[in-house]
């Protein structure tokens, strides 16, 4: 079952993210094995949100190749895209059109994506406008804090840990904003898949 559309008109930007009970994306040095995917997680997003998992992986979870979804596009911090390209994977999400927010990558030596400059409000506002399918945010929390206006959707895929510190689901300052939860998911692993409309 695919994911419906929430948009109207306009492209939706969706922000699907894992995170820990205590609002955590990843560890204060960026990773986040520590954030597994569940046996009986893997599945549902295979059948659900096939989009939001990496190229590599489609063929050992059985995704069709190329995956069908909401999803056409995929923006990225650069401390999202580095452990990729620590790993050799310069198109982490190549069934996807891909932007990454950077002022210090250097567009040309990273050709399979989009290395975005400029003022990321700006430009997804500009993004939304164009034809396509939604548009998922995988992070990071810093890119989140700057897009936080334009987030539609909000999709946690909260996980039974508590980290202590790390790199916050949304980091930028005080200025608290309500969300609507539209549907819970609860697996026996004790994630809990949580939608969040704007």
């Amino acid at each position: 079952m695919v994911a419906p559309d929430i948009g109207v008109g306009l492209r939706s930007l969706v922000y699907f993210v894992a995170s820990t009970l205590d609002g955590f994306i990843a560890a204060p040095d960026g990773s986040f094995d520590f954030l597994p995917l569940e046996p009986d997680v893997a599945p549902y997003l295979v059948s659900d949100w096939p989009q939001t998992l990496p190229t590599f992986a489609h063929p050992q979870l059985g995704v069709p190749s190329p995956p069908t979804g909401r999803f056409d596009a995929v923006l990225m911090g650069r401390a999202t895209y580095e452990p990729a390209l620590k790993v050799g994977v310069t198109s982490p999400y190549a069934h996807l059109e891909q932007y990454v927010f950077s002022r210090s990558l250097a567009p040309a030596d990273h050709p399979d994506v989009s290395v975005v400059t400029g003022e990321p409000a700006a430009f997804v506002r500009e993004l939304k406008t164009r034809p396509g399918g939604d548009i998922w945010l995988c992070g990071g929390g810093n890119l989140a804090g700057q897009l936080l206006d334009e987030i539609d959707e909000l999709v946690v895929k909260l996980n039974p840990v508590v980290a202590g510190s790390g790199i916050p689901l949304v980091d930028r300052g005080f200025d608290p904003r309500r969300f609507t939860l539209t549907t819970t998911r609860p697996f026996d692993s004790g994630v809990v898949v949580l939608r969040y409309a704007r």
